[in-house]
């Protein structure tokens, strides 16, 4: 046989060999993403999260902030939603878990985009053959090792340029080598590329040249498989998702040349073990084409913001709809909310067997507010854990367009809440500065005369009984307007004396038996009037003339409104 053609042939049969071993590689991964997919859709979540995860997911929500309301970080942290988040998020993808959190500090303000979000999520729901299928796509992009996506990406922005004059250099020497040294004179010639491509691999390893290009090849890598992943959902003619469409087609449009570009770069399975990948790892040691053309694929992304996070925008909204509709699946009691129109009078929210999915077993509550609403009760009653769900439901409304509940009516509100706050020590501000901090963004905002849920937990907490209850009563006071839905819980009784004309009271009790106090969750209407924290001490063996005394002053100033000492003096023989 020709030796030429011979060649030819045991080329031909490596080549096909090679995209065997792709193709084979391909199917198997595929099979095993399906498998998963089919596992975890409609399960909690079983994703563990590392320190600093959450941190770098925010950072797309903090970048589409542009005026709109959102969930602030007082609310946020008050209600645990980093954890709410961490139930529902069962994305595919980066740019999926990315858009989700932002979905979900963003409130929706209009039917419009309520029932636009909702039919996406349901598509997905009843459609499990095309929910399958786009969520393979979405494994194509994966979550990244460095964090978001976005943020990755868009690091080429800052990323600065190489040297390349040495390296065109090396590279001329050694095709010379190759192109005419070794034809003339083989043994020579092969001597001499062999010695050049040795020096080339050194400078290449050695160089921070080298080392520079690298650290942005991941970034480079994200955007090629966001961009794979774009081309395969491209195929899909489903009504539901055009507009979804034509935004990814809109932004994968400004990287055609970068495609073409970043062949010797990089390519979007770094590390994968792809045998292709192998041989180009080698080009790139001998000729140095990754450095050669970094610049050049970097000016093909740079300037491109827009285009990224168009690319961002419409694929993670596609993969948080299928994470909302299998957050749907996994909860036993969900209800979508009906709205009601805000036309200038008392507004109102009505919830029926209200629950926090974060509670297992949890005890379910039903209310209507209207108005002010004061929960009073002892600790560990139920009073916070209502409060966060009131508030919780409220902003999985707007943003999941699902409420963990039978029922749910109110008007679009602002939700905003002051509850579980802190000494800021890195500030030097103590309890009692951050906590009417909080309060008075709350009393800002219900200036803006629009529809809001405001939740207090256990009002001005840090400072004194007198004051506590004179200033509480005057903020309270403040929160009643038509467009206020306001909710407090507290210790304070008085408050509810105080405020009865503008607040409805409810509360929680507990049971106090022989060895055990036993808590129902169940709220009730009517002030707290149960005397148990006098009856704990008593139970757990405190000295009956403590417990005595402590309940016949109780009852003395309940009475006359009056503290007496005399039962103090007469025992330390003052003033007698």
């Amino acid at each position: 046989m020709n030796p030429y053609v011979s060649a030819l042939f045991w080329t031909a049969m490596s080549v096909a060999f090679i995209i065997f071993l792709i193709w084979r590689d391909n199917r198997k991964r595929k099979k095993m993403i399906l498998k998963k997919i089919r596992r975890i859709y409609g399960k909690v979540p079983e994703r563990e999260y590392e320190a600093g995860d959450l941190e770098q997911i925010s950072r797309y929500f903090r970048r589409r902030t542009d005026g709109r309301f959102i969930i602030d970080e007082i609310t946020w942290n008050d209600l645990d939603m980093d954890r709410v988040y961490m139930l529902v998020n069962q994305t595919m993808s980066s740019p999926g878990e990315d858009v989700l959190y932002a979905m979900m500090r963003t409130p929706l303000f209009s039917k419009e985009e309520i029932e636009k979000r909702d039919r996406l999520v349901m598509f997905f729901s009843e459609h499990e053959k095309e929910r399958e299928q786009m969520q393979l796509f979405l494994a194509e992009i994966g979550k990244s090792r460095l964090g978001s996506l976005t943020e990755t990406i868009l690091a080429l922005e800052d990323a600065p340029k190489v040297s390349t004059a040495a390296h065109w250099g090396m590279l001329a020497v050694l095709l010379i080598s190759i192109c005419v040294i070794f034809p003339l004179f083989p043994v020579h010639g092969f001597f001499l590329v062999f010695i050049l491509s040795i020096i080339n691999i050194t400078f290449y390893y050695g160089g921070k040249d080298r080392k520079l290009v690298e650290a942005y090849l991941d970034c480079f890598s994200s955007l090629l498989r966001m961009l794979g992943a774009a081309d395969h959902m491209e195929v899909v003619d489903w009504p539901e998702v055009q507009e979804q469409m034509d935004g990814i087609r809109k932004g994968k449009k400004a990287f055609t040349k970068f495609r073409r570009r970043s062949l010797f770069l990089t390519s979007k399975d770094t590390g994968s073990g792809d045998p292709l990948q192998l041989i180009m790892d080698y080009i790139r040691m001998v000729f140095h084409v990754d450095i050669l053309t970094y610049n050049a694929t970097l000016k093909e992304v740079q300037n491109k913001t827009g285009a990224i996070m168009s690319l961002v925008d419409h694929i993670g909204e596609l993969d948080a709809a299928i994470s909302i509709a299998s957050f749907r699946a996994v909860l036993p009691l969900k209800c979508k909310p009906e709205w009601t129109e805000y036309t200038g009078g008392q507004i109102q929210m009505q919830g029926e067997d209200l629950y926090h999915p974060l509670i297992e077993e949890a005890v379910a509550n039903s209310i209507l507010l209207k108005g002010g609403t004061l929960v009073t009760g002892s600790n560990a009653s139920g009073k916070s854990t209502f409060l966060k769900n009131l508030a919780m439901n409220s902003i999985l409304a707007q943003t999941l367009i699902t409420c963990t509940a039978a029922a749910y009516q109110a008007p679009f509100l602002k939700v905003m809440t002051s509850m579980a706050l802190r000494d800021d020590l890195k500030g030097g501000e103590s309890y009692f500065i951050v906590e009417i901090k909080s309060l008075k963004r709350i009393l800002d905002e219900s200036r803006k005369k629009e529809p809001m849920l405001c939740i207090i937990d256990e009002v001005l907490r840090g400072t004194n009984t007198i004051e506590r209850i004179s200033a509480s009563a005057r903020i309270l006071s403040e929160l009643t307007a038509p467009w206020m839905l306001s909710v407090a819980a507290t210790h304070d009784i008085e408050l509810s004396y105080i405020l009865e004309h503008f607040y409805t009271n409810y509360h929680f009790e507990e049971e106090v038996r022989k060895h055990e106090v036993v808590f129902n969750y169940l709220l009730k209407k009517g002030r707290a009037s149960s005397r148990n924290a006098i009856r704990l001490l008593e139970m757990l063996g405190y000295d009956k003339t403590i417990v005595k005394d402590a309940r016949d002053a109780a009852e003395t100033f309940e009475r006359t409104g009056v503290w007496n000492s005399y039962p103090l003096c007469e025992e330390k023989g003052i003033g007698m």
